[in-house]
């Protein structure tokens, strides 16, 4: 299974990007995708998931109310949208994919991890 984000870039303080993540095959018909994020020299931290059977979504607490996760299940993707961005959100960025959304946030027992796609906000 591979899972392919995009939409990573340079943005200024304020800007927004949209980061997206197909997987490359179906993997169960109802899954928890999550988004993290690391930056150098930091340990790695959940920002967001959603649980593509109903929809629910869990934020961290450093990205609620500026980045928002949603689906397209039609497409196998999950979207981020990132809003007033600050240096502080500079990171890669990675999805993965688990069964449930138990401890959505936590990447220790997520399966299937994408490549990265690199944050900059200046």
């Amino acid at each position: 299974v591979q899972l392919v984000e995009s939409g990573g870039g340079s943005v200024q303080a304020g800007g927004s990007l949209r980061l997206s993540c197909t997987t490359s095959q179906y993997i169960y018909s109802a899954y928890c995708m999550g988004w993290f994020r690391q930056a150098p020299g930091k340990e790695r931290e959940g920002i967001a998931a959603i649980y593509t059977g109903g929809g629910s979504t869990y934020y961290a607490d450093s990205v609620e109310g500026r980045f928002t996760i949603s689906q397209d299940n039609a497409k196998n993707a999950v979207y981020l949208q990132m809003n007033s961005l600050v240096p502080e959100d500079t990171a890669m960025y990675y999805c993965a994919v688990k069964s449930f959304c138990l401890g959505a946030l936590d990447g220790r027992e997520y399966a299937y991890w994408g490549q990265g796609t690199q944050v900059t906000v200046s």
